[in-house]
């Protein structure tokens, strides 16, 4: 009888492995053959479900948006908008090591983007998100709307330079960036 495969769990365990391939060994080295020894898969099961390198990018760069929508979805609703606003940044910011890769990832799959169409429209997606979030802590904060453009540039800087410095040094002067930007904002609408 044969095996199903969840076409999502598969989805997931092959994404997680090319990020974890792209973390480590770089962009040139993701192909099909390493995402399947990563994932502990044998190459042809893995070309079934991605017959192609694009595909294995396609679903690395969809795993960015679900992981940042989960994060988010998980913030309390509660919070006062101010807090809410803020929790929202600090989510785009590769604060933990969870983040970080992630960040790593988006920016291997950003540049392979500029040369490949197909990766190009799903790695304008993951802009679109971070940008459409940065337009919800405007409205959240009553910042005019004048100011998305200067707070999405604000974000992918510190994220840049966050996850170009070494993984151990300090990420408090991000978040008092961050604060810094929040305050000036809220006292501009």
């Amino acid at each position: 009888m044969p095996r199903t495969v969840n076409l999502e769990q598969r989805q997931l365990l092959v994404s997680e492995a090319a990020w974890r391939v792209l973390a480590r060994d770089g962009l040139t080295e993701l192909s099909v053959r390493r995402v399947a020894a990563e994932a502990g898969l044998p190459p042809s099961s893995l070309r079934y479900t991605f017959p192609t390198q694009a595909s294995v990018r396609e679903v690395a760069v969809a795993l960015i948006i679900d992981r940042l929508s989960s994060r988010v979805a998980l913030l309390e609703s509660e919070q006062s908008p101010t807090a809410r606003a803020r929790a929202l940044v600090l989510e785009l910011l590769p604060l933990d090591p969870d983040r970080r890769t992630e960040m790593e990832v988006s920016l291997a799959l950003g540049a392979m983007a500029m040369t490949d169409p197909d990766l190009e429209r799903s790695h304008r997606r993951v802009m679109r998100a971070v940008r459409d979030l940065c337009g919800t802590v405007l409205d959240l904060i009553g910042a005019p709307a004048g100011e998305l453009d200067a707070t999405h540039a604000l974000i992918d800087g510190l994220a840049l330079h966050l996850v170009r410095q070494p993984p151990q040094d300090d990420t408090d002067w991000a978040v008092r960036v961050v604060d810094a930007h929040l305050a000036r904002l809220s006292t501009v609408g």
